[in-house]
């Protein structure tokens, strides 16, 4: 591999490990809130907490899906050809424009808040909208400053935002959220005051995201840029409407189908029979032990999305067409080496897993496993949706990806709406029409980038893993099979089986050369690993050598 090409991967890789190690922590962070959220508001407080939030996702989407992406294809591209002062133009006209969405948005979520409680049959959920309101202002200043950033392939901001973001919900949506029960409040009240945690989180977070900002600025020998000129800021402007509207209005699509399975559950559960807070007690159960999980994936591999995007920008501007490819199927390789097996692990470990994280409440537990062993079946999915959305982005062919979401959410919606409303399906029809939902999206998206990419092998990047999956994974659950027979359903049981079924994946992984020497010397200190793998015959001597 070429000097140029090398450096590229270790940018990549390093951009990766570090969003990884942000989202595994802010991931654990988040375990630490749910658990005892759960306890304080109930399965019924948390379907109003997770009714409001999904209202304020596709806000939040509207207001900030597109434009750190363009803002960061924009930077790149321009670092890429020198053009340092149109960085600085950029930056200028973004923050205006994200500013003045913030506003715009806060105002009209508050303002529409009662209205959508009464559309989605949920009107206790009202406190809860309200709280969470004010965060979309401060979620726009610093997705606005996350892909400036980005797109000087500077994840370290991101990275510790994220982590500051989860702590604070942490720290002070379980403050709020004692306090109001020490008052006595009622569960909706008591979702409020989880909400304006929310919101006091993302306001540490932005302070952090604007003060490090302003140091990354005096420490740049970038002379100011002028933007004065209303020819120049049109332009800017129109490239970044241009590349983040299409992107807007796809991920706008892809929240819209967690939309559709808030409103397809709440609706249909009562049209077959339960009541409001029966409906709301399951969707809770759902939305905050299964769908924590299944996402849980997703969000890892997204550290792989944010950096690949300045990176495959940059090379599409520089023609380097050998680093495009590398780097697209680099991307597709590591989605599909983590999160086959991991699919894999959670269809067949759902119900160990939840009551792992979720031992004090066996009641939501009980309900969320068979729904979670469902919704398993999807996680390759939806981690393959994002990888490909980001090669079609940076490729700017930013319409693409709406397409496709746009077929996959009227499939969910039909097959949602026939299912959950079947009684001897129910609830159970949501995980399956997501499964649906999201096979359309990939399908489509995989041709979609086949067009702009030299053929990748299937066999090598999807067949095999799933097959050595299959065999780990499947050993893994035999083992847990055998150690619940001798002594009985316990957590160490759980993690001694899924600890064999990981360490197996990566021995055989090794050994039969699905996870590369190449990638792993490419990695921080990756000579040493590569180095230690030798020493337990997992590499040899002459590949090692190579690298």
């Amino acid at each position: 591999m070429n000097t140029k090409s090398n450096t590229t991967k270790k940018v990549f890789f390093s951009g990766v490990l570090l969003l990884t190690v942000s989202t595994i922590l802010v991931k654990v962070v988040g375990l630490f809130y749910k658990i005892p959220m759960l306890s304080y508001l109930g399965s019924e407080g948390m379907g109003y907490f997770h009714s409001a939030y999904e209202i304020y996702a596709v806000f939040c989407i509207i207001a900030t899906a597109g434009l750190p992406v363009a803002l960061s294809v924009l930077v790149s591209a321009a670092l890429a050809e020198g053009k340092e002062r149109e960085v600085e133009r950029i930056w200028q006209v973004s923050l205006t424009l994200f500013v003045i969405i913030g506003l715009l948005g806060s105002i009209l979520m508050w303002a529409l808040a009662r209205p959508i409680c009464r559309w989605i049959k949920s009107e206790d959920a009202l406190g809860c909208i309200i709280s969470i309101a004010p965060t979309l202002f401060f979620v726009c200043v610093s997705s606005a400053i996350r892909g400036y950033f980005q797109g000087y392939q500077k994840m370290m901001p991101t990275a510790v935002s994220q982590l500051l973001e989860a702590l604070g919900k942490l720290v002070f949506g379980l403050l709020f959220a004692h306090i109001a029960l020490i008052r006595g409040a009622s569960v909706p009240l008591l979702a409020a005051a989880a909400g304006w945690g929310v919101t006091a989180g993302t306001v540490l977070s932005t302070l952090y995201l604007v003060l490090e900002r302003l140091r990354f600025h005096r420490k740049s020998s970038v002379v100011k840029a002028e933007i004065d000129l209303p020819r120049r800021r049109y332009s800017v402007e129109k490239n970044l409407l241009h590349i983040a509207l299409p992107i807007t209005l796809g991920s706008f699509l892809i929240s819209l189908t967690k939309i559709v399975d808030m409103s397809m559950i709440l609706r249909r559960l009562q049209a077959i029979g339960y009541t409001s807070a029966e409906a709301n007690e399951a969707y809770g159960s759902y939305t905050t032990l299964a769908i924590s999980v299944f996402a849980l994936l997703p969000t890892l591999l997204n550290s792989i999305a944010l950096p690949l995007i300045p990176i495959l920008s940059s090379a599409i501007a520089g023609g380097d067409k050998a680093t495009e490819h590398k780097m697209i199927e680099l991307s597709y390789r590591i989605n599909a080496l983590i999160a086959i097996p991991a699919s894999i692990g959670i269809t067949l470990f759902a119900k160990p897993i939840l009551s792992l994280l979720f031992g004090g409440q066996m009641q939501a537990v009980e309900i969320a496993a068979p729904l979670l062993s469902l919704l398993g079946i999807s996680v390759f999915l939806s981690c393959m949706i994002t990888a490909t959305n980001s090669v079609l982005h940076a490729y700017r062919e930013v319409r693409k990806p709406i397409y496709s979401t746009l077929a996959g959410v009227v499939t969910k919606g039909i097959t949602a709406y026939i299912l959950i409303g079947i009684p001897a399906i129910g609830l159970w029809g949501a995980p399956i029409s997501s499964f649906f939902c999201n096979a359309v999206i990939v399908t489509l998206n995989m041709y979609f980038v086949s067009k702009f990419c030299a053929q990748i092998d299937v066999k090598l990047l999807f067949v095999y893993p799933t097959l050595l999956g299959l065999l780990t994974v499947g050993i893994g659950y035999g083992e847990y099979l055998f150690l619940c027979n001798r002594y009985g359903e316990k957590a160490l049981t759980t993690l001694i089986s899924m600890a064999t079924a990981a360490l197996l994946y990566l021995v055989l992984g090794c050994l039969f050369g699905l996870i590369s020497e190449e990638d792993i010397s490419a990695l921080p200190m990756g000579k040493k690993i590569c180095s230690i793998l030798w020493k337990l015959h997992l590499l040899s001597r002459n590949e090692l050598e190579k690298t």
